[in-house]
């Protein structure tokens, strides 16, 4: 499977209205804290919008609400795999991202047969604390010599400068959070993205 290259990920549909009309074809909502009708609702907009689009839109962590609103992409993190129904995800056809950080969860998410696999963070991040300390692109290489055709995703501290080198060391796309959240520009951060991802 060939997926886009450019791999945003945002905590608002607000967002969405903005990526999506300058070309970003494959984005995740990632909505953590949020009232149960209100995300069912943020996720319903989110696919009719990336729909009019011709975009993919990856929901995160909310297996129940996807499956609910007919999408077409998860992304689970190793937590979330722990309670989620994967029968009744695979049952409904759904396209999976999991999370990656050592071996034993790569080994983990081999055996669901992902449609993507993350590996993070690559670089130091500021989203959110994690156990794990940078791993480097040495681990993207590694990682994609692992899962070998399946589509490696590069996250944590990426960044439009960064991207070259992660594509080289192997992985096929590339997530970016806070590179534009926080850009000064980030409509024309985005499209600089899209420049080094086409």
């Amino acid at each position: 499977m060939t997926l886009p290259r450019f791999y945003p990920i945002f905590d608002s549909v607000d967002w969405l209205a903005r990526a999506l009309p300058l070309g970003v074809r494959f984005v995740q909502l990632r909505i953590k804290e949020r009232d149960p009708d209100a995300l069912r609702l943020d996720i319903r907009t989110g696919l009719a919008m990336a729909r009019d689009h011709g975009a993919a839109l990856v929901i995160n962590d909310h297996w129940h609400l996807a499956l609910d609103e007919g999408a077409e992409w998860l992304h689970l993190g190793q937590e979330d795999l722990d309670s989620a129904d994967l029968p009744a995800i695979r049952r409904a056809g759904l396209r999976l991202g999991v999370s990656t950080h050592d071996h034993a969860e790569l080994d983990r998410a081999l055996a669901l047969d992902p449609d993507y696999v993350a590996l993070g963070p690559v670089y130091p991040t500021i989203l959110k604390k994690m156990k794990w300390h940078e791993q480097g692109l040495d681990r993207v290489s590694e990682w994609k010599h692992l899962i070998g055709d399946i589509p490696l995703c590069a996250i944590g501290g990426m960044s439009v400068e960064r991207a070259p080198g992660a594509f080289d060391a192997g992985a096929d796309l590339i997530a970016a959070v806070t590179d534009i959240t926080l850009h000064p520009d980030p409509d024309s951060r985005m499209r600089d993205w899209l420049k080094v991802c086409a």
